[in-house]
């Protein structure tokens, strides 16, 4: 059993990730930690608003008795966080959260860093995919990339002042998924994709569900060093516009900075620096260590870009009335432990779903894809000791099996 706690609870990857381990079983508890309040709800995770304050942050994992550490805070995007803050973020607050997880006495066994490929940089004669082993071929040009240099720096001398702890870094190929902001939503989200004349970058994606998967197999497994995060297959950009059924817009001049990104803010683009050279020059990861330590990806990057398409056509009826997360901390505290909402959510479980009888099994199958782990366990149940029918408990054993990957 693990005891684990997750930095950024309020972050992309935090709020999911956290949903996930509440799933698993052989985690004995979840704390997360953030100066905001959680997006996501969470049904036994335990928030605590605490900045990366090493003595408080020791505190908790003391008291918790926290053997994992799963980092989740880095800011890879300068358009989501000022530069100077993402800076406090990426540099000071790993040194704070290091600090506190340091030391003989610490409980943290484990430590979980979730870095990104920008690390490698992007430069012309850079290795088709790079391996764990391969270095930058030049300093650092942007701000993100001298952070995530400083920060990996910062992660190697703790590792090797803490040799009782394993440490678990995560460099991530380009994410993308349902989030609509950010460099990558930028580009790929307007009506068409601007790319640079004279070049036809190699791209590399992992899709939100692999991130996830990603970090919650490191949570699990002994990960010792670094690994590449990356799905299988590499897209050109023009393969990319044609799998979202857009057209690519060679429109950036492949010289001065200033001036392709004055062109991008033409057509009501915004992309950071970091992304123009891989506009340029693209970038690959070699991602078989991390599959020969068991991790199988759900996506490949071509299916990760269909994917997207089918998001960016649905997000406009999707977004439509619907009702974001509020973390309200006397609401939480009532649903986790009033006696009323604990016998209520018994009788729920034990009774007849709402509706389901009146369901035929082609209606029934067509939902099961939708269910929530929670939801496809009890339908599970009702449909096991009624009527039993195969096919719908096949596909909701499918179902359970593919949410709890």
């Amino acid at each position: 059993m693990s005891r684990v706690l997750i930095t950024g609870i309020s972050s992309r990857w935090g709020g999911p990730l956290a949903q996930a381990l509440e799933r698993d079983p052989s985690v004995e508890a979840l704390v997360g930690i953030d100066t905001h309040d959680p997006r996501h709800e969470l049904q036994r995770t335990e928030f605590v608003r605490v900045d990366t304050q090493p003595a408080l942050i020791r505190r908790i994992l003391v008291a918790a008795g926290i053997d994992t550490v799963i980092d989740t805070r880095l800011v890879t995007d300068p358009l989501l966080l000022a530069l100077q803050r993402a800076r406090e973020v990426n540099v000071e607050g790993t040194g704070g959260i290091l600090e506190a997880c340091g030391g003989q006495s610490s409980p943290v066994r484990k430590l979980v860093f979730k870095s990104s490929a920008q690390w490698y940089g992007s430069e012309a004669g850079d290795p088709a995919f790079f391996t764990e082993e391969d270095v930058r071929s030049r300093p650092p040009r942007a701000a993100i990339e001298r952070d995530l240099v400083e920060a990996e720096q910062a992660i190697d001398a703790f590792a090797a002042r803490n040799p009782h702890t394993t440490v678990t870094v995560l460099r991530f190929a380009t994410e993308i998924g349902g989030q609509p902001e950010g460099s990558q939503a930028a580009l790929l989200g307007r009506p068409l994709v601007a790319g640079m004349l004279g070049f036809d970058p190699r791209c590399q994606f992992i899709h939100d569900d692999d991130v996830i998967g990603v970090l919650r197999h490191a949570a699990r497994t002994d990960l010792p060093g670094i690994y590449n995060a990356a799905a299988d297959g590499v897209l050109t950009l023009s393969e990319v516009a044609a799998l979202l059924g857009k057209p690519l817009l060679p429109l950036l001049p492949p010289w001065g900075a200033d001036l392709a990104l004055a062109q991008l803010r033409r057509v009501g683009v915004a992309v950071p620096l970091e992304m123009l050279r891989e506009l340029r020059f693209g970038r690959g990861l070699d991602n078989r260590r991390l599959k020969a330590s068991g991790y199988v990806y759900r996506y490949t990057s071509r299916e990760a870009v269909l994917k997207l398409r089918a998001q960016q056509r649905l997000r406009p009826l999707l977004g439509s009335g619907s009702v974001e997360y509020r973390y309200e901390r006397e609401v939480e505290d009532f649903l986790r432990w009033s006696p009323a909402v604990h016998a209520a959510r018994e009788r729920q479980e034990t009774g007849q779903p709402d509706g389901y009888d009146e369901l035929s099994a082609d209606e029934v199958l067509s939902l099961v894809g939708t269910l929530e782990p929670q939801a496809a366990e009890r339908l599970r149940r009702y449909e096991a000791s009624g009527r039993g029918r195969q096919p719908i408990l096949d596909a909701l054993d499918r179902r359970l099996r593919a949410v709890q990957r």
